[in-house]
């Protein structure tokens, strides 16, 4: 019965200890999400279409520099105006690197939280045409496209 009892204590302290951060993960998605509401996204097909119709279009991935390791956005026939600045530099950097606010911006991270905040940002210092990919890049190869990696250009099978 003692034994019962601290297991159920622990379990308790544990539980308890563990609120305050599953609260910081629902603040968080819900800067994201009204982020996402806020800036709207296009879907990898989407975008692809956009490439095929030869749309201007700024595509800015907002990774950190270690995640840019695993590829970049890629179309196999015409080529792709990409844009390089992290989140946390995109207010210092992006009127240097865009310079036109009327022209067709997407931004991209890993799977679309960054990608979204970096949109809401956009809009809010006066960039008109800005979407989100969403799902980041994790979609855009999990639809088929390619991506350009260090290797070359291949098309991932990334599985849920």
């Amino acid at each position: 019965m003692k034994k019962m009892l601290v297991n159920f204590i622990c379990c308790a302290g544990l539980f308890f200890a563990s609120l305050p951060l599953l609260a910081q993960e629902d603040a968080k998605m819900a800067l994201i999400n009204e982020a996402k509401k806020d800036s709207g996204e296009i879907t990898p097909a989407e975008l692809k279409g956009m490439f095929e119709n030869e749309e201007k279009v700024v595509i800015l991935d907002v990774r950190e520099t270690e995640q840019r390791a695993e590829g970049y956005l890629f179309d196999d026939f015409v080529s792709v105006n990409t844009v390089s600045i992290t989140r946390g530099n995109l207010e210092w950097e992006v009127q240097e690197k865009i310079k036109d606010k009327n022209m067709a911006v997407v931004t991209y991270c890993r799977n679309g939280g960054r990608g979204a905040l970096a949109a809401q940002t956009l809009k809010k210092m006066g960039y008109k045409n800005v979407k989100n990919l969403k799902g980041g890049i994790q979609d855009w190869a999990k639809a088929g496209y390619s991506v350009k990696t260090g290797l070359g250009v291949t098309k991932l099978d990334i599985k849920d």
